[in-house]
């Protein structure tokens, strides 16, 4: 029985049947692809994550689109089973060999980062936003939106005091697509939410289970509260909450947790290490979440948890809670500063008290006197 294959189909696969089964003749669910979209987007995690904001606009304004989104492998994560990414590919050789022979419509390099405006430059394209490739192989921004956010990489003055767009509504404008302040969202599987379930029942917890994300990345100094902080919040957590904290972070993270729950001289729960997409399980069960400017925040946001964001060294205005939570902002006069290392003292964490974190973290909760 003769089958000719629909090439231009969402669901095609060529190796085998699609998850419909059946001959691609007269097949009912047949879907053409429509115009093709490539969005590379390589780090950092959150960042990629929050990027995910520009979907909405492009599927609105970009009619039966399929979007390609290529990013780092340590991000996969927080992309997969995303529905609005038709599909996933990690940066390398392999992505650039399969996407090579496709002409996209449109090519959006999200990043101000010479690799991966590279790799957006060698696709065939009808369109492109975002940045690329000059002449001598430095970044230059392609449309207005990315002349924007070019602009405020490259002046102080403008990040720290200026600017009043949040990060989804700089990248949105990167990208050329209208934004009408979407939550960007993220897709939990079904493997990790047991193995975070699980885990959560080998521990002894009350309501409220509030996350205390303590670690940060390292790239910018003091972006993480202090850990007597965290254990003194713990501590209130336990004694006026009659919750738990449970103490979070990443493999980097671990001496900063370990000197927490030493501190708090037993008040804190040991959250352990976990794979990213078990972690965003783990994030996704608590009652509430207090993190410094992480990636955590982001997860947390994405997933409709309420969160307690500190700032200290970043800038609060480019982040959007939408509506999920509050931030506690130092008053320390040489912040936002983005510094790689200060020797300051006191630093900008240490100006936030214990007493504002937890206050804001019962109003969040709504457990407020």
């Amino acid at each position: 029985m003769p089958n000719h294959p629909k090439l231009d189909c969402r669901h095609y696969i060529g190796d085998r049947p699609c998850r419909f089964g059946g001959p691609c003749d007269g097949c009912e669910d047949y879907a053409p692809v429509g115009a093709k979209v490539l969005v590379v987007k390589l780090a950092a995690a959150g960042d990629v994550l929050r990027s995910t904001a520009v979907l909405p606009g492009i599927r609105e304004t970009t009619e039966r689109c399929h979007v390609t989104w290529v990013t780092e492998g340590p991000s996969v994560p927080l992309l997969e089973g995303h529905p609005l990414i038709d599909r996933l590919l990690v940066f390398g050789f392999d992505a650039w060999l399969e996407l090579s022979r496709t002409t996209f419509d449109l090519v959006l390099c999200l990043d101000k980062d010479p690799r991966a405006a590279a790799f957006a430059d060698s696709m065939q394209a009808d369109a492109r936003r975002g940045f690329g490739l000059s002449e001598w192989g430095t970044v230059r921004a392609l449309n207005d939106g990315a002349e924007y956010d070019l602009a405020l990489g490259l002046s102080n003055e403008m990040k720290f005091h200026e600017n009043t767009l949040t990060y989804p509504e700089i990248v949105c404008r990167v990208a050329g697509v209208p934004y009408a302040r979407q939550p960007y969202v993220m897709a939990l599987g079904g493997e990790s939410i047991v193995r975070a379930d699980a885990f959560l029942e080998t521990l002894t917890l009350k309501d409220p289970v509030i996350g205390l994300n303590v670690g940060a990345g390292p790239v910018f100094a003091k972006k993480a509260w202090t850990p007597a902080g965290y254990a003194d919040l713990a501590r209130r957590i336990t004694a006026e909450l009659e919750g738990s904290a449970l103490v979070l972070g990443g493999p980097d993270d671990r001496p900063r947790m370990e000197r927490v729950l030493e501190l708090s001289g037993g008040a804190a729960v040991d959250g352990g290490l976990h794979p990213l997409a078990e972690f965003s399980a783990l994030v996704g069960r608590l009652d509430a979440l207090v993190t410094g400017d992480t990636m955590a925040l982001h997860i947390a946001v994405a997933l409709g948890v309420p969160v307690v964001a500190i700032f200290g060294p970043t800038v609060p205005q480019e982040i959007d809670l939408f509506d999920r939570g509050t931030k506690v902002v130092t008053s320390a006069t040489c912040a936002p500063c983005y510094r790689r290392a200060c020797d300051e003292t006191p630093d900008c964490m240490d100006d936030v008290s214990v007493d504002e974190v937890f206050g804001t973290l019962r109003q969040v909760i709504g457990e407020d006197a």
